[in-house]
C-alpha cells in the first residue's frame, strides 16, 4: 500500500466513521485515498464508511473532532494540510489536552528533503504542538507509518486521554510498502505504567483507612470532575452515592455524572457554581475527590477550599494531579470505577451504615433558601428564562454545547443533565468559538439526538462560518444565540472589579444581522426573538423544526452571572447577586490587587 492508503486503512481498523478536515497540497494523497476507499466500500444506501466532513476552516475541524469525542466517548479525528492548516489546529489541540479529550490529528507536511528549508506551507508542527498535545509524531521513516498511527490511537484513548498529532511528510504518504495490519511502536515504559494503573487495586488497609474517616464524618461530600466522565465511571459513582447517601457536587466538566435532578446532586461548585453547592463545600467535614484537579475556578484559594474538611481523599488516573494544588490525607492512583466498587464492597463487608439525616436536611435547606434565581419580574428577556424554557421541553435529555462566556455559565447553571456526555464545553481553555463546531461534531456522533448549541454574540463570531457547514450537511442542529451586544462576561468583571471601565468590551456590536447571516448560509428557519411573551411558543416551534434552526434572542444586556466567587475570594465571600440570598455578607475583595486572574 501507499502511505496514504495505510493512513486510511488504519483509520478504518480503529473504528473511525467520521473525519473532519480541510484539504491542501501536502495532504492530497490522503484525501485521494479516502475518496478511493469510500468508492470501493460504499454501502447499498450510498453511505461512505469514512464520512469526510469539510468545515469552514481547520479550527472548526478540530473542535468538531473534539465535540464528536466528547459526545461519543470515542476518538475524534481531524485531517488537515501543512503550514496554516496545521497551525489552525493548535487551539483545538491545546483545548483537548486541557480537558483530557481523545483526539488524533493527522497533518500533512512538506517532503522530508524539504524539512527545515522554509518550504511553501512548512511549519515546525512537532515543535509548535509539542507543548499542546499529549504526544506528537513526525514520521520521517515510511516503514514506521502504520505502527505510528496505531500507537497514536492507543495513546489518545488510554490512561488520561488526550490529543495526539501525527505529522506526515508528503513523500511518506506516497511511498509504497508492505502493510502488516497490526503493528504498534514499542513504548514499553508507557505500557508498563498503563498496566500498573489497570492492576492498581485498593487493599483492605487502604479501604479501611478511608472508611474509618468516612464513618467518623457527619457531613461527607463527593466532589466529582471530568475524569468521571472520561473513565465511564458515572454508573459506579451513582451507585456509590446512593448506597451510602453521599451528596455530590461536580465541576463544570463533571456535569451529568449525577442526574442533576437527583436529590443527592448539588449541581456545580466553583466560581459560578450554585450557592448551595459552594456552601456545602464550606460546611463539609469529609471530602472525596474523584477525577477532579482542584482547578483554580474551583479552588481559587486552595488553603480556604473546604476549610472544615478534616479528611480529604482523592482518586485519579494521573499521579501528577494528586496533591498538586491542595494537599490530601489519602490518595489512590487507578481506575475510578473499579476503585469505587472496591470501596463499596469493603464497606458492605464491614457493615458500614452512615447516619446522615441531619446533613441531608441541612443540604435540603441550603437548596431551598439559596436556590438559583434571577430577575423574573423584568420586562426584558432574561437569558436564564430562555434556558429554562428550552430545558422544560428537552427534560435534561438534549446534548448541550456552548461557546464561552456568560451564556456558558447560565447553561451550566440552569440546564438539567440526566446523563454524562450531554454537556460539551471548553472548560480549562475557555475557548470562544468552541460551541458551534463542537455541536456539529456531537450531531455526527449522535445523528438522532437533539443537539443544541447555546452561544453568545461574541463567541459565535469566532467560528460563525460553520453555520454554512450545518446547512451543507442538513444537520438537525439547533442554535440559540443569546445576544447581549458585547462580551458580557468580561464586561461583568469590569463592572464589578474595574469600576465600570469598559475597555474594549462596550463596543456596541449591533451591525451584524445574525438572522440574515444564518439565512445566507442556508438555514431556512432563522428567527429573532425580542418579546418576553413570545418565549414559550417560539422555543416550542424552534425545537420542533425537522432540520437546522437558528434562534437569536435579544436578552437583557445587564443580566449577570451569579453566584460569583471573585478573584482572591473564598466561597464564604461568594457574591450571590440581588436574587439569590446570601447567608452572610461577603467580605470586600480588592480584585485589582489580587494575583488571581480571570483567564
Amino acid at each position: 500500500m501507499s502511505g496514504a492508503d495505510i493512513v486510511v486503512q488504519v483509520l478504518a481498523d480503529e473504528g473511525t466513521k467520521v473525519l473532519f478536515g480541510y484539504s491542501g497540497g501536502a495532504i492530497l494523497p490522503v484525501y485521494d485515498a479516502i475518496f478511493r476507499y469510500n468508492a470501493m466500500h460504499r454501502d447499498a444506501d450510498g453511505r461512505d464508511p469514512l464520512a469526510l466532513i469539510v468545515p469552514a476552516n481547520e479550527q472548526g475541524a478540530g473542535f468538531m473532532a473534539s465535540g464528536f469525542a466528547r459526545a461519543s466517548g470515542g476518538v475524534g479525528v481531524a485531517v488537515v494540510t501543512s503550514g496554516p492548516g496545521a497551525t489552525n489546529l493548535v487551539t483545538p489541540i491545546r483545548d483537548a489536552l486541557a480537558d483530557s479529550i481523545p483526539m488524533v490529528a493527522i497533518c500533512g507536511q512538506v517532503p522530508t528533503a524539504a524539512l527545515g528549508s522554509d518550504a511553501f506551507q512548512e511549519a515546525p508542527v512537532a515543535n509548535i504542538m509539542g507543548a499542546c498535545a499529549k504526544h506528537v509524531f513526525l514520521v520521517t521513516d515510511a516503514s514506521q507509518l502504520e505502527a505510528t498511527l496505531r500507537t497514536a490511537f492507543e495513546l489518545a484513548r488510554s490512561g488520561r486521554p488526550g490529543p495526539v498529532v501525527v505529522d506526515i511528510p508528503k513523500n511518506v504518504q506516497n511511498i509504497v510498502q508492505p502493510f502488516d495490519g497490526a503493528r504498534h511502536l514499542p513504548i514499553p515504559g508507557y505500557r508498563r505504567r498503563l498496566e500498573a494503573l489497570e492492576h492498581a487495586r485498593l487493599g483492605d488497609a487502604d479501604c479501611g483507612r478511608l472508611l474509618d474517616a468516612l464513618a467518623q464524618a457527619r457531613r461527607p461530600l463527593v466532589y466529582a470532575g471530568g475524569g468521571v466522565v472520561a473513565s465511564g465511571a458515572a454508573p459506579a459513582l451513582r451507585a456509590f452515592s446512593r448506597a451510602f447517601g453521599l451528596p455530590v457536587v461536580t465541576s463544570l466538566m463533571g456535569l451529568g455524572v449525577m442526574d442533576t435532578r437527583d436529590p443527592l446532586a448539588l449541581h456545580m461548585l466553583g466560581m459560578h457554581g450554585t450557592a448551595y453547592a459552594n456552601y456545602a463545600v464550606e460546611d463539609c467535614d469529609f471530602l472525596l475527590v474523584l477525577g477532579a484537579r482542584f482547578d483554580d475556578r474551583v479552588a481559587g484559594v486552595p488553603d480556604k477550599f473546604a476549610p472544615r474538611a478534616r479528611f480529604i481523599a482523592q482518586i485519579d488516573i494521573d499521579p501528577a494531579e494528586v496533591g498538586k494544588v491542595k494537599a490530601v490525607d489519602w490518595a489512590h492512583v487507578g481506575q475510578l470505577g473499579a476503585s469505587l466498587e472496591r470501596i463499596a464492597q469493603h464497606a458492605r463487608s464491614r457493615g458500614v451504615n452512615l447516619q446522615l439525616d441531619a446533613w441531608h436536611a441541612h443540604l435540603a435547606g441550603l437548596k431551598r433558601v439559596h436556590a438559583m434565581n434571577y430577575d423574573r419580574a423584568s420586562p426584558l428577556l432574561q437569558p436564564q428564562a430562555v434556558i429554562e424554557a428550552i430545558n422544560r421541553q428537552t427534560c435534561g435529555r438534549a446534548i448541550i454545547a456552548t461557546g464561552v462566556g456568560q451564556h456558558q455559565m447560565w447553561s451550566a447553571q440552569f440546564f438539567d443533565f440526566a446523563e454524562p456526555r450531554h454537556w460539551l464545553t471548553s472548560g480549562s481553555m475557555g475557548t470562544m468559538g468552541f460551541g458551534l463546531p463542537a455541536a456539529i461534531g456531537a450531531q455526527f456522533a449522535h445523528p438522532e439526538a437533539t443537539v443544541i448549541d447555546v452561544d453568545g454574540d461574541g463567541s459565535i463570531r469566532m467560528n460563525v462560518g460553520e453555520l454554512e457547514t450545518v446547512a451543507t450537511y442538513g444537520l438537525p442542529l439547533k442554535i440559540v444565540l443569546l445576544n447581549n451586544h458585547g462580551d458580557g462576561m468580561v464586561r461583568q468583571w469590569q463592572k464589578l472589579f474595574f469600576k465600570s471601565r469598559y475597555s474594549a468590551t462596550d463596543k456596541n456590536l449591533h451591525t451584524k444581522d445574525f438572522v440574515r447571516a444564518a439565512q445566507a448560509d442556508g438555514i431556512v428557519w432563522a428567527r429573532r426573538l425580542e418579546r418576553k411573551e413570545e418565549l414559550e411558543a417560539t422555543v416550542a416551534e424552534f425545537l420542533a423544526v425537522a432540520g437546522p434552526a437558528f434562534l437569536e434572542v435579544v436578552v437583557d444586556p445587564d443580566a449577570g452571572v451569579y453566584p460569583m466567587v471573585g478573584p482572591g475570594a473564598s466561597y464564604a465571600q461568594m457574591i450571590t447577586g440581588d436574587f439569590i440570598p446570601s447567608r452572610e455578607t461577603p467580605a470586600p475583595v480588592d480584585a485589582e490587587a489580587s494575583t488571581t486572574h480571570m483567564f
